[in-house]
């Protein structure tokens, strides 16, 4: 096996910790409902950037413990995190071609996707419903997608990830 195959995972794995950080980090009552899939998104970029390398085995583990920090529902979150990788390993060569502005949409529609199905999960076990406030994440995860995909793309350039 060739090293240069393997170049630079540990920045992977370092801005999942960081995404990690990000979406336990605490925020004011009112942010709560507000706060960027942060996980999701950072999974998206890989999953686009370096499909070979970051698959539905990614998404489904990184939602583990996603689970595990925000105690949910032990594979809640692995589902949708393991579609979401599913879906954009699928479409990466579209996805790379998309300008910003139709990438952002398309990480909307994932990250409601994720959220629509966290919010049938907890009806479905009982938790009170959050109305149409599912949506306020993929709101501002979409609105943060520009800048996150310049941040990693460039971290990815300047690291030489493949």
């Amino acid at each position: 096996m060739n090293l240069e195959q393997h170049h630079g995972g540990w920045v992977i794995i370092l801005s999942f910790v960081l995404s990690f950080m990000l979406a336990i980090m605490p925020l004011p009552a009112w942010a709560t409902v507000w706060r960027p899939d942060w996980v999701a998104m950072v999974l998206i970029y890989w999953c686009i950037a370096a499909p070979q390398r970051v698959g539905v085995a990614t998404g489904w583990f990184v939602g583990v413990i996603h689970d595990v920090l925000n105690d949910t529902l032990l594979g809640q979150h692995a589902f949708s995190l393991s579609l979401i990788a599913y879906i954009n390993v699928k479409l990466h060569r579209q996805m790379r071609l998309f300008p910003r502005w139709r990438q952002a949409l398309w990480v909307f529609v994932f990250i409601t996707m994720s959220q629509g199905l966290g919010a049938w999960m907890r009806g479905i076990l009982g938790h009170p419903q959050v109305g149409w406030s599912f949506i306020y994440p993929a709101i501002t995860s979409m609105i943060l997608w520009p800048w996150l995909f310049v941040i990693l793309r460039d971290i990815r350039r300047t690291y030489r990830v493949d």
